[in-house]
């Protein structure tokens, strides 16, 4: 039986969907895609969406974490994404994420065209900034810039808003680049 999402090599997943190679996501990322690719295999998902890469994030990353607040926020968060595999992300299974907004690639890696899209930007974005490598809080802050994705969706159904999320990630890596 053939695998549903394609396997690779751990540099590659390390990369994301990018062919140039020049990504340059840290180890902790490389674990964060691992994390998400074994929990869309478990979900029996075709692709690894936003969602599966948030939920990846919250275990791997306590930089994410500590964007969300401790207690009723972060159980909400988790609560929702442990849901998905028994309720609601049922009706994601046989579905492509997709806003619309970039063309549907017929081989995005293993990655929703969302989540691909959310994976360049992040390496992207890290480039720009100049400071060094991707890390976690660059992909959370990719993954909810498009409200179509599913780990907007999540958020909403736990009462969080893109915005808060998306000023306290900004917060914290203009104090974290400040203080150096």
């Amino acid at each position: 039986m053939q695998p549903r999402i394609p396997r690779q090599s751990v540099g590659e997943q390390a990369l994301g969907p990018r062919a140039d190679g020049d990504a340059g996501l840290t180890d902790e990322l490389a674990a964060v895609v691992l994390g998400a690719r074994r929990r869309a295999v478990r979900d029996g998902d075709r692709q690894i969406d936003t969602a599966h890469l948030l939920h990846s994030l919250l275990e791997h990353d306590p930089e994410v974490r500590s964007v969300f607040d401790d207690g009723p926020e972060i159980a909400r968060l988790l609560g929702y994404l442990v849901q998905r595999s028994i309720g609601y992300g049922l009706r994601w299974q046989g579905s492509v994420e997709d806003s619309g907004a970039v063309p549907v690639m017929a081989d995005s890696e293993g990655f929703s065209p969302l989540a691909a899209m959310a994976m360049d930007h992040t390496a992207e974005r890290a480039a720009a900034r100049g400071t060094g490598p991707a890390r976690g809080i660059d992909l959370l802050a990719c993954l909810v810039a498009d409200p179509q994705a599913r780990a907007v969706e999540v958020l909403g159904r736990a009462g969080i808003a893109t915005e808060v999320v998306v000023a306290r990630v900004e917060e914290r890596v203009a104090r974290r680049w400040s203080s150096r």
